[in-house]
């Protein structure tokens, strides 16, 4: 089979056209580089395109799918840059025009944070009420995806995926998962830095669990629909710090501070029943085991 799979330079990007390429199946990775690394991006089985989203996708002749992993996925980073929320919608529109055209079959990653303001657990029958621009474009996203499976037919599966983490996000930075940053600190020896008690959680999952849901994703003859892709269980940012340091074989206190954050969310806690029954796809991989992954 032959995929393109946009943001491939990226975390999940990379992770996910790793899996195919060692698959056996040919792989396109389109990334801009913008938060992605050349490093990242396979070496078999892949061509890779160094551009943004519309103009490879004018010139490549035939895909079986695509996977758009390619969409900045950080609600800072929409606040600090105008326009973003638009280019990511048009962006996920040369896609969706590209399966039209090609008839081939899409899975894009949507984001659990559409669910803010409901009380968990977060089922995928919640009704959404964005909050931000970040949230506004994925849930648009999840809207012109059925739109256009009405109208051309193009099937798809959009992914709400809960705290991704895993290694090989240093490349991100500040907008790594909070596991990622608090292994770096504690590995340097430094304590990491948590707003508020530490009492606040998310449902963490592993990046492999994340690569699975979306090539089953592929695989399956679901037309349009959306799902979650969590663990169903939710891990306090305190009780992240304790099983980095049993891990580590480490005492290392975090410094916990004031949170600036006005719309902060203190719980993510997926429904993963949907995702189970409907689209066969169940995370296995525990916080704990996915932690000493990540050293």
């Amino acid at each position: 089979m032959k995929y393109i799979v946009t943001g491939g330079a990226g975390f999940i990007g990379s992770h996910l056209a790793k899996k195919l390429a060692n698959n056996g199946h040919e792989v396109i990775v389109i990334d801009d580089l913008s938060l992605g690394k050349i490093e990242n991006v396979p070496k078999r089985n892949t061509t890779f395109i160094k551009s943004t989203i519309a103009g490879p996708l004018r010139t490549i002749v035939h895909a079986d799918g695509v996977f758009h992993v390619g969409i900045p996925s950080s609600s800072p980073m929409y606040r600090n840059t105008p326009g973003l929320a638009g280019r990511a919608i048009e962006e996920f529109e040369h896609v969706l025009r590209f399966c039209a055209k090609e008839k081939c079959r899409l899975v894009y990653a949507s984001t659990s944070s559409v669910y803010n303001g409901n009380p968990i657990p977060w089922s995928e029958d919640m009704l959404i009420h964005p909050t931000d621009m970040y949230t506004e474009a994925r849930y648009c996203m999840e809207r012109l995806a059925r739109v256009y499976h009405t109208l051309y037919g193009v099937e798809s599966i959009g992914l709400r995926l809960f705290s991704v983490y895993g290694p090989g996000e240093e490349h991100k930075g500040k907008y790594a998962n909070m596991i990622s940053q608090i292994i770096w600190a504690i590995k340097s020896g430094e304590r990491p830095v948590i707003y508020g008690d530490g009492s606040q959680g998310r449902d963490f999952v592993y990046v492999d669990d994340v690569v699975k849901a979306f090539v089953r994703s592929m695989e399956s003859d679901i037309k349009c629909d959306v799902f979650n892709v969590g663990t169903g269980k939710m891990t306090t940012f305190r009780d992240v710090v304790s099983v980095v340091n049993r891990a580590l074989g480490t005492y290392v206190e975090p410094v916990f501070v004031e949170n600036p954050i006005k719309n902060y969310v203190y719980q993510t806690l997926a429904d993963t029943k949907k995702a189970e029954r409907v689209l066969g796809f169940k995370a296995t991989i525990s916080l704990e085991e996915g932690v000493k992954l990540c050293l």
